[in-house]
């Protein structure tokens, strides 16, 4: 809109007589809601007010008659049905596929069929299609798993836990097979983004660490990940940066009321903005876990701000703060890992492509130089053919192999 709040706007699609837009939009709401536009007034009508989760994905059947939506219920898609005459919901037929994610949903010119992907815990991203009147699932694609059997893939279980100021922060807990004994050693893994969501898709190669080494893996969503509204979304602005850290820090509590998870055995990951979130985690938990590994994470949001594309710079401000301001600077200089690299005394290991524009490598090699003055363990790996995490197998592999090796070393001995 010219005036107000700023509002988003996904997945419009033409009502089937060209009169109206269907959206899924946040304007004036809490959450993404489905919306109707009318084209000729410019009237929005909400369709799904009632619904206390995001809008995220809509499709329109060939004969206009009805909507197919997903909402994103703490990460889980969850499909509904619209009848587009009614303007209200009508009863969709349960999946039966578990929690997962939903895809590219797409009707069948008949009107009676809907395509889309799923993927979950125990299956990559394949291909189904629904029969909306007989409730039917048929699924078209089995992707591969190597040879082994997904079924002995470990789903997640939903956690909350409360942070420092009483709101609930949830995540995903993945636990070993049972035949591993004991409170089991803990991976935190936070996403990027920061407007990113950690949601109950495939693990792929992570399962290695939970059916192999008895690992256990926490996909926490800390303030500031999308999918839980608009407030929530902005709760790590600008001088809030570090309230998101402190969820981590709840979440080391949290793992300590768990019999079994190992509260002395955790270590801390992420990639991007989860890298930054790994350091400034190191700086400020370094005596309550065992290890970290930050790929191509922010080490110093000033320097960040300097060397990061240009055509990114503008977008990264509204985020994290323009550092061109003497009060914002200041506080990225208070806040940057970089200058509490001395309080790091576990062992690190920092991943870089030479050629990141997002994040480029000085942030972590100059996070390396830093912290080897303290005398802590320092592995470093930099591929020069590389950019903003790692695309080329053989560089993808030498990467887990090490970070596997790391692993072993200090967090299981």
């Amino acid at each position: 809109p010219k005036e107000g709040e700023p509002a988003s706007y996904t997945g419009a699609v033409f009502a089937r007589d060209g009169k109206a837009v269907y959206v899924s939009t946040d304007l004036g709401a809490e959450l993404h809601r489905l919306a109707r536009i009318d084209l000729a007034t410019g009237q929005q009508t909400p369709l799904t007010a009632p619904l206390e989760w995001d809008v995220e994905d809509l499709a329109l059947s060939k004969d206009g008659r009805t909507i197919a939506f997903l909402t994103n219920e703490d990460g889980v898609s969850v499909l509904h049905l619209l009848d587009t005459a009614a303007g209200k919901e009508k009863p969709a037929p349960k999946l039966g596929l578990g929690a997962g994610v939903i895809g590219a949903v797409e009707w069948h010119p008949s009107g009676r069929e809907l395509a889309f992907t799923f993927a979950s815990a125990r299956t990559p991203s394949d291909v189904y299609s629904l029969d909306v009147t007989t409730g039917k699932v048929d699924r078209w694609t089995e992707c591969e798993t190597g040879g082994l059997s997904a079924a002995s893939f470990a789903e997640p279980e939903l956690v909350r836990w409360k942070s420092f100021d009483g709101r609930t922060i949830s995540g995903w807990l993945y636990k070993p097979p049972a035949r591993f004994s004991g409170p089991r050693p803990v991976i935190v893994n936070i996403h990027g983004g920061p407007e990113g969501q950690y949601q109950p898709g495939f693990l792929a190669r992570s399962n290695y660490y939970l059916s192999e080494l008895g690992i256990a893996l926490v996909y926490p969503n800390v303030r500031g990940s999308s999918g839980y509204g608009k407030t929530f979304l902005k709760l790590d602005n600008g001088v809030r940066r570090e309230d998101s850290v402190k969820d981590i820090g709840t979440l080391l509590d949290w793992i300590g009321t768990r019999p079994d998870l190992d509260a002395k055995r955790i270590m801390i990951t992420g990639g991007s903005y989860g890298g930054y979130m790994t350091l400034a985690s190191a700086t400020h938990f370094s005596d309550r876990i065992r290890c970290a590994v930050d790929v191509v994470g922010i080490s110093n949001f000033v320097t960040f701000m300097e060397r990061t594309e240009a055509y990114r710079r503008d977008l990264r401000r509204v985020e994290y703060g323009d550092e061109r301001d003497p009060k914002i600077r200041a506080f990225f200089e208070e806040i940057a890992p970089l200058h509490h690299a001395d309080k790091i005394t576990k062992p690190l290991f920092v991943v870089a492509g030479r050629n990141d524009p997002r994040v480029p490598y000085q942030e972590g090699e100059q996070m390396v130089a830093t912290v080897k003055k303290n005398g802590t363990p320092v592995w470093f790996l930099m591929a020069r053919d590389e950019g903003h995490g790692f695309s080329k197998k053989r560089n993808q592999d030498f990467q887990f192999y090490s970070t596997v090796a790391f692993v072993q070393e200090y967090l299981l001995k």
